[in-house]
Order: C-alpha cells, then sequence, then structure tokens
C-alpha cells in the first residue's frame, strides 16, 4: 500500500518530468533561431528578449521549481501554484505553470505560517482572498526529484515539516560562494524583500541572519516590481572589499538579474573624482586601529572628517566662496567694444540655479561668445588676431576675483587654518586636533579614505552631478562601517532616498571610521526611514552562537544578540596548544573537518603578519591551503589562512582560530566585536586555540 509520502513524490516526479518537458521544447526552438547582431532596431528588441527568455530557460533547466502552493480563491476551485525562481508559461496556451517567486501570489508561500492569519495578496486588480490548503517544499538539483517536504497541510497541527525542512538546507556545507534563499526566505525576511521602495530600509541584522542575502533578494524583487520604472544600471551595491564583491556574485545571476554595479566606497569615489589623486590604502589596515598602533590624533581626525558637522562646515565655506566671487563693474576688452554690468548681472541671474563652478563655466563662455562676435566687427584678420589676445587677456584680469576651484584646491584651503572647535566637538572630539598634515599631503594630490567622501561632496557641490552618476537605489552592506558623512554622500547621488541599508553594531570592528549607534544614520533621514531588527541567526549551530554572544557581552552593544535556529552540533572546542606544537595542531584539526565532510575551512590569525607566518609553516605540510589577503579578489574556498578582520562577511563550514590568547585579544569592546567576527563565521565547527594564556573575553 503506497503511503501519503510515497504518492506525492511520485505525482511530483511525472510533474517534475512534465515541465522539464516543456523547458527543453523551448529551449531547443530558441536555439533555432541564430543570434542577432545588425543594426536593425526592432530585431535588436527581439533578440534582446530571446536572449532574456534563454537565460530564464537555463535558470530553470536546472531547478524548474522549488515549492508548490495549493490556493483556493474565495468562490473558485482550487489552483496548485509551482514556485520557482523565474516564470514559465506552456508555449501553446501561454498558460502558466511555473510562478516567479516575486510575484504577487507567490508572497503568501512565504508570509503564510499557518493558524488563523488572514489569507490573501495584492495584485493589480486588487487583493484577493482565499484559503491555502498545502505549502510544499521540493528538492531539484539537474533536474532529479530529491526531497519533498510538506511544511504546511489544512487541518493538520504538524507544522514540524518547516523546521525541518529550514534545518536541512543550512545543514548543508558551504562551497566558495554566497548562495540564494529563495526556497526558505523567513516571513520577516520577506517583509523587507517585498517593502515599497521610496522608504528607505535600515537593517540590524545579527551574524548569520542572511542580512547580505535578503539585500540581494530585494534588488531582485525591486527589478521585477517596478520594471517599467527601474533599472538595474542604476542601482549599486556598496560592499566592505573586493574579495567579498566575489563571494557575493553569484546570487543575483542565479535570480536572473544582471548589470547592477557592485563596489567598494573607495573604488566608486576615485573612480568619479575629476583629480587624479594618490591614495593611500594603509588606513584600511585594521593593524593600526589596535593596540595602540593608531596615534589618536588620527582616530580623531577620522570621526572629524566622518561627522555631519564636517559636512556642514563645508557647506558653509562653499556658501561664503559662492557670496565671495562675482564678476563686477562693465567688461571693456578693447576700445569701442563694452559689456555692461547690467547685462553681465543677468546672466548671472539666468544662470542663478546652477553650481558656482559649473555657473563660472558657464559665464566664461558666454564671455567668449560675445568676444568672438565683437571681434568679428574689426576690418583685418590681422587686427582681429591682436584684438582677440588683447580680449583674452583682459578676460583672464577679470576673472581674477573668481578663481576656478578643484575639489582638491578649495578642500586644501580649508586646512589653512584649523577646523573649528564646534565641528570637533560635534563629532565627539573633546580636544582639537591638529589637522596640519591633510594640508602637505593634499598639496601633493595625497589622499586617505577619510579625504574621499569630502572630496567627492566638494566636487558635486561645485560642478554639479551628471545623470549617469544618479541612482534609483542603492544597497550599503556592512553599513556600521560608514561614516554619516558616507552616508549624507550617496544622498546626493540617491534623492529619491530608496536605500537599503544594513549591518550589525556588533560586528562594527572598523567602529574608528563608523558609527556607534544606528540614530547616527537616522538623524540624515530626518526619522522617515524603516528600522528592522533580525535577531535571528540562521548560519551557526546553537554551541556557537550562544558561545559567541557571550563574547560580545563584553562590548554593551545596544541590540538584541543573535537568537539561533534550533540546531544544534558539536560544542565549541577551546584548547591550550604549546608554541612547539602550534602549526600540527591546527592542521590536524582541519584534517579532522575534511574528514566529516567540510569543503570551506578558516584559519584565522588576529594579524596579516601572524597569517603570513601561518601560511609559510602551514603550506610546508598543506600544498592546498591558501593565504587570504587584502589585495586578493576572489575566494577559492578550501583550506584558507585569514585574517580575522577580512573574514566579516564571508562563511565557512569549519572555524579554527589561531591564537586567542590574553595579548592578541584583550579584554575590551573593539576585541570583543573582533573575536565575535570571527567565531560567527563558522556553520558548523568552531575550534579555538591559544598558546600561554586565554584571552579573558573566552567563556569559560
Amino acid at each position: 500500500m503506497e503511503d501519503k509520502y510515497q504518492s506525492a513524490y511520485r505525482k511530483e516526479k511525472q510533474q517534475l518530468a512534465n515541465i522539464a518537458a516543456e523547458i527543453s521544447k523551448q529551449q531547443k526552438k530558441l536555439e533555432r533561431y541564430p543570434r542577432y547582431s545588425g543594426d536593425n532596431v526592432t530585431e535588436q528588441v527581439l533578440e534582446s528578449i530571446r536572449e532574456e527568455n534563454r537565460t530564464s530557460l537555463r535558470i530553470a533547466a536546472k531547478e524548474p521549481y522549488f515549492a508548490r502552493m495549493d490556493f483556493q480563491e474565495d468562490d473558485k476551485d482550487t489552483c496548485p501554484y509551482y514556485i520557482g525562481k523565474v516564470g514559465l508559461a506552456h508555449e501553446d496556451s501561454q498558460e502558466s505553470i511555473v510562478v516567479d517567486w516575486r510575484a504577487p501570489v507567490a508572497s503568501m508561500f512565504y508570509a503564510f505560517t499557518g493558524g488563523e492569519e488572514d489569507v490573501y495578496y495584492v495584485s493589480p486588480e486588487g487583493v484577493i482572498e482565499g484559503n491555502i490548503e498545502l505549502k510544499r517544499n521540493i528538492v531539484i538539483r539537474n533536474q532529479e526529484l530529491q526531497r519533498v517536504v510538506d511544511t504546511y497541510v489544512e487541518g493538520s497541527d504538524d507544522l514540524s515539516g518547516s523546521d525541518e525542512f529550514l534545518i536541512y538546507r543550512l545543514s548543508e556545507n558551504k562551497d566558495n560562494r554566497l548562495r540564494d534563499i529563495v526556497s526558505t526566505i523567513q516571513a520577516k525576511q520577506n517583509d523587507i524583500i517585498r517593502a515599497e521602495r521610496t522608504k528607505p530600509l535600515i537593517i540590524q541584522g545579527a551574524a548569520g541572519s542572511g542580512k547580505t542575502t535578503v539585500a540581494l533578494h530585494r534588488l531582485a524583487f525591486l527589478l521585477y516590481e517596478y520594471r517599467d520604472t527601474i533599472q538595474a544600471s542604476r542601482m549599486i551595491i556598496f560592499a566592505p572589499n573586493r574579495m567579498f564583491l566575489d563571494y557575493i556574485s553569484g546570487v543575483l545571476p542565479e535570480l536572473g538579474v544582471g548589470g547592477i554595479q557592485q563596489s567598494t566606497f573607495s573604488d566608486w569615489t576615485l573612480r568619479l573624482l575629476e583629480e587624479k589623486v594618490q591614495f593611500d590604502e594603509s588606513q584600511h589596515d585594521l593593524e593600526k586601529w589596535f593596540g595602540n598602533k593608531r596615534p589618536a590624533v588620527e582616530e580623531a581626525e577620522g570621526r572629524i572628517k566622518g561627522s555631519l558637522a564636517f559636512k556642514e562646515w563645508i557647506d558653509e565655506a562653499i556658501k561664503r566662496f559662492a557670496s565671495s566671487v562675482s564678476p563686477e563693474g562693465s567688461f571693456i576688452p578693447f576700445e569701442g567694444a563694452s559689456l555692461s554690468e547690467q547685462k553681465i548681472q543677468q546672466w548671472l541671474v539666468d544662470l542663478g540655479s546652477y553650481p558656482i563652478g559649473r555657473k563660472r563655466e558657464m559665464i566664461v563662455n558666454r564671455f567668449r561668445i560675445w568676444i568672438k562676435d565683437e571681434v568679428k566687427k574689426i576690418e583685418g584678420s590681422h587686427l582681429q588676431k591682436e584684438y582677440r589676445k588683447q580680449a583674452n587677456e583682459q578676460l583672464k584680469a577679470y576673472f581674477k576675483k573668481w578663481p576656478k576651484q578643484s575639489a582638491i584646491s578649495f578642500y586644501t584651503s580649508l586646512f589653512q587654518g584649523n577646523v573649528p572647535s564646534y565641528v570637533s566637538e560635534r563629532a565627539g572630539i573633546i580636544n582639537e586636533p591638529l589637522l596640519t598634515d591633510t594640508a602637505k599631503r593634499l598639496k601633493k594630490k595625497q589622499v586617505t579614505a577619510d579625504d574621499l567622501a569630502p572630496l567627492l561632496y566638494i566636487q558635486f557641490k561645485l560642478n554639479g552631478i551628471s545623470k549617469e552618476n544618479v541612482f534609483q537605489h542603492v544597497v550599503i552592506d556592512e553599513a556600521q562601517d560608514f561614516s554619516p558623512f558616507q552616508l549624507a554622500l550617496l544622498l546626493e547621488v540617491n534623492r529619491s532616498r530608496s536605500f537599503t541599508i544594513l549591518g550589525d553594531l556588533a560586528q562594527g570592528i572598523h567602529a574608528y571610521k563608523g558609527i556607534h549607534r544606528w540614530e547616527e544614520i537616522q538623524e540624515i533621514f530626518n526619522g522617515k526611514e524603516l528600522y528592522i531588527e533580525l535577531e535571528q541567526s540562521y548560519r551557526s549551530t546553537v554551541e556557537i552562537i550562544e558561545f559567541a554572544n557571550e563574547i560580545i557581552s563584553h562590548a554593551n552593544i545596544p541590540v538584541q544578540p543573535a537568537v539561533p535556529v534550533f540546531r544544534s552540533g558539536e560544542s565549541v572546542k577551546v584548547e591550550k596548544t604549546e608554541r612547539y606544537e602550534h602549526i600540527s595542531t591546527l592542521l590536524t584539526s582541519s584534517k579532522e573537518m575534511k574528514k566529516r565532510g567540510m569543503k570551506t575551512i578558516a584559519i584565522v590569525g588576529r594579524s596579516e603578519e601572524e597569517c603570513r607566518e601561518l601560511f609559510r609553516e602551514v603550506s610546508k605540510l598543506d600544498k592546498e591551503a591558501n593565504l587570504i589577503t587584502p589585495e586578493d579578489r576572489s575566494y577559492a574556498g578550501g583550506v584558507s589562512i585569514v585574517p580575522i578582520y577580512l573574514t566579516k562577511g564571508l562563511e565557512f563550514d569549519g572555524v579554527i582560530i589561531a591564537d586567542a590568547c590574553e595579548e592578541m585579544y584583550t579584554k575590551d569592546a573593539e576585541h570583543a566585536k573582533l573575536l565575535y567576527v570571527g567565531c560567527t563565521r563558522a556553520l558548523h565547527e568552531l575550534n579555538i586555540f591559544y598558546i600561554e594564556k586565554p584571552s579573558l573575553l573566552l567563556p569559560f
């Protein structure tokens, strides 16, 4: 006698065969069309549509769908909806056979968790109400049906299937790329993904809460929901480093999305600056900020330059500059030619809304056109040449009071004296620091990370912002490491205020330049943003999260600690190792993890220097081990030796902290956050070793 599960499995297998056959049929038909590369606009549009369909079918061929939902609309028969990463319609009837996960009807699959909840979705025709009879998760790999799990059945009190399926997916081992989560999006994550784009979102997400993945899925949703008004090329993701960009690079293509800009803040700023500068990246070296290696005056400088008070001081300086410069008197380039002051002032009024630098450029061009017309009135080409030369000399003299300013020259002029005390005090710096080094550097066009936001902001205020540099939506990952000034700058290029801002104050290891409270960012949006906390952590086991929460308790972070999904694993191992056997201990630990099927393992060192030394020794015995440095642009998986601050944002099956000794991790808030980051990278197993005395941050 066939049981319910076997019956469901057999029917789903037949359904998969039918849909796979339809996908194959449509793929073969599309492949018969030759690719068009000519100049005919109509054919170009048709080819673009065909290529979009090819991409969708390639995605569907690997995994046609991942869920089924049986929904009975009021006064209608029950309809089974199969939900996939892309929508699919029958070629002949055009009847939908797979619903795109972003479609309104699919939202119920994520939002409905059972019980007495109202069941409805909002369609273009209005609110559609009804009843959900079945929610089913389906795992398909290479068109092979592998798993069928009913997460909700009407009339049944057993909701364990939902937890079972989530834990099953979370228990899978990692590869070297972030994965999509379309099959396991939780209700709160779904609310974020589908939130309207006109209100800025600030997401405080615990380690492993999926905030980065949720933000990427939100981009895919926005492109689907607002496809007539928003373009992928006008969206951007700001990530903490280039390697992280590589790590997340597979998610959007898997969701059928391409063309979204991805960058670090430094790379984006340097690309837009009109003047070439020498960028000193040494500020990114976290070692300067710990163990009193970073001079207090430089830390104060970073806090000041990243503050809104510093931005407002720049605004005042630009305003003073704009009001102090203007041509005065009539312009007489040569005898017989005169441009009245009244006419000049009228030209300036006509250009009143333009930025001061752009206004100067335009008014000078008007002068040149006027001079050209006046010179034409002179008889004789040799006299015209002489009068033109004289007129150009007079033009330079006339505009001496209105000097041409670049971002660098204007910014440099600000440091002729010192930053006013009220600016530094508002930035939280009591003793007024000397910023004379800034002026010296800027004269050589040498800039640090602290200078980038002010420089680009000044450029925008002097010369305006070109249309191609204006965004329709901005995602900022690890936003706790962004300064308020950086956020204010991005608001200049995104006037629609469509933002997804995500981070975790508990992981604010760059607190010397970032924020300490989300209110610092909320101030920029005048309280008109939506703030959401994601406390649930889906990454690590219960044992790892509880261990890490004890570490971060030393930092007094004003957010809720991470709440683990009930997925139990090995206890966190904390062991002393002797210096002479340190390397062999680390290698033994990684080999044991490999034997247990782990594909991605991180041996985490405190500093780059320590990691380079570890790599020299480890690579003698494990040739496949690789070293991760700030210069790396990709993450290859396997066994990696990595400085702890570079692990932020990444995930590994197993993590080995190489030496969590008292000297490496002192008992203070900054080191607590650093060690918390390292521990919460582990999905399944965390081993911590120490030489001599253990860090007082470690729970015993």
